[in-house]
């Protein structure tokens, strides 16, 4: 039953994700014409390291970050957007590690609003992990710059038992999706051992990585021994440790992680919404009073689901979890504890949340997900850590970023109050700059707002 009821969750997602916004609404001062900015007088966050350069001045051109260095000594460019830094703090933009993105059934108009939300809230990359046929185009258009949005990277439509009827079927495909551009497969329940190995052994061949679920006729160990890159949502951890119901076996966690680590895997541990949705630790009609939820359509539209329909699946799992409180309660403290394991283990820990669904609404969902993974006892910079140079490192074969130095893709946020102190002041923000393009906290929320009111919220 629980296999069954994480395929249909799975494979019923909301698709969203990205950001569709002209240069008029860039924001602060800046025009179709300017190419260089300069934050002066920042507190740099670089991420290379537990450490904060002060009063630092970085210059931008174009997409890149061209110069970095204390401000005395850094003469910023006569035609350069000036941002004063001052006791403010500049981080890497964030990474959405398992989001989606708007299906063919969206139309513009909401697929912009939605994929807004993304860059609202300083996610700069966002890894879209159900593929349709209209996201290659968006992606095109997004990557090349023709679109203010977070660069994606993008899975092909799902592996499962509903796509995937043979062996030889399944390696098909695999080269199909390589040869279409998708960046990554994606796995999900419901595949035999013999339609696994034959898309994980394809993929080795034509070189294209794939992650997602653990199907349970494969198995973790030998998920990872086949190569899989990602294992997202912890499900396939849980299983192999038998820890749904029961306190985790301290000896055969080190194993796993020791496992994980040598195969250079990733983990994707969405925390929240495994506790919202599946376990069902929160009742919605506290979860119907988040903030965020006025940025979301109350009922259904096309190609995007309403929070009454959140409400309800969310419901659902809540009752799951009154039939037997312990065992929820047990299964998200073993999710904690893994968690932590593989971080402090060295496994890399990959940011992510699964959104948009059940009352996971976009770039707001990777604000609730960091303080869950703060709970769990990772410290800011660790979270941060996960959501910016981690990610750099796993997608380091298609462009430099994750970090803030000379060269690398000019993806900031600028907050008012130092995170490393506190994983909370990411979400005071001054601005986001996204591939070198700057949006002044102000334009931001007006950009929100109006949203909200397109809502009728």
């Amino acid at each position: 039953m629980f296999k069954r009821m994480i395929y249909f969750y799975t494979i019923s997602i909301i698709l969203g994700v990205g950001v569709l916004i002209t240069t008029a609404n860039l924001g602060a001062k800046q025009s179709k014409t300017e190419n260089k900015i300069a934050f002066v007088n920042v507190n740099v966050i670089p991420m290379d390291a537990e450490r904060v350069l002060n009063n630092q001045t970085v210059v931008v051109h174009f997409d890149r970050i061209i110069e970095l260095g204390p401000s005395h000594s850094v003469k910023v460019p006569d035609n350069a957007l000036q941002i004063d830094g001052s006791g403010k703090f500049l981080l890497p933009g964030l990474a959405e590690m398992h989001g989606h993105l708007p299906g063919i059934r969206a139309s513009d108009e909401d697929i912009e609003k939605v994929l807004f939300l993304y860059a609202a809230n300083g996610v700069t990359t966002v890894r879209g992990m159900l593929g349709q046929p209209n996201q290659l185009e968006l992606k095109t258009k997004t990557n090349s710059g023709k679109l203010f949005a977070p660069t994606l990277y993008l899975a092909g439509p799902s592996f499962n038992n509903r796509t995937v009827e043979s062996s030889e079927q399944g390696a098909q495909r695999v080269r199909d999706q390589k040869a279409e551009g998708w960046d990554l497969l994606k796995i999900h329940p419901g595949l035999t051992l013999d339609q696994y190995d034959a898309i994980a052994t394809t993929a080795a061949e034509v070189g294209i990585r794939f992650g997602g679920h653990v199907p349970a006729d494969v198995g973790l160990l030998h998920a990872i021994q086949m190569g899989q890159e990602t294992f997202d949502h912890l499900d396939g951890f849980i299983q192999f440790l038998d820890a749904f119901d029961k306190p985790i076996e301290n000896a055969r966690l080190q194993h796993i992680v020791q496992l994980t680590k040598s195969a250079n895997a990733w983990v994707v541990p969405t925390l929240v919404l495994w506790r919202i949705g599946i376990i069902g630790l929160e009742d919605a009609e506290d979860l119907s009073k988040l903030a965020e939820l006025k940025y979301w359509p109350q009922e259904s539209r096309p190609g995007v689901e309403g929070v009454k329909s959140w409400g309800t699946r969310q419901g659902r799992a809540a009752e799951r979890r009154k039939e037997n409180p312990s065992r929820a309660e047990q299964w998200d403290k073993n999710r904690m504890t893994l968690l932590k394991a593989l971080n402090d283990g060295g496994v890399g820990i990959l940011m992510g949340t699964d959104s948009p669904q059940i009352f996971s609404v976009p770039g707001f969902s990777l604000h609730n997900e960091m303080a869950a993974m703060s709970e769990s006892g990772l410290t800011p910079y660790e979270i941060l850590k996960s959501g910016t140079k981690n990610v750099g490192d796993y997608f380091q074969r298609y462009d430099s970023f994750g970090t803030i130095a000379v060269g690398k893709r000019a993806d900031l946020i600028l907050v008012n109050e130092n995170p490393l102190d506190n994983i909370a002041n990411v979400k005071k923000r001054v601005g986001v700059m996204i591939r070198g393009r700057w949006m002044s906290e102000v334009d931001i929320q007006k950009r929100l707002q109006a949203i909200a009111s397109s809502w009728g919220n």
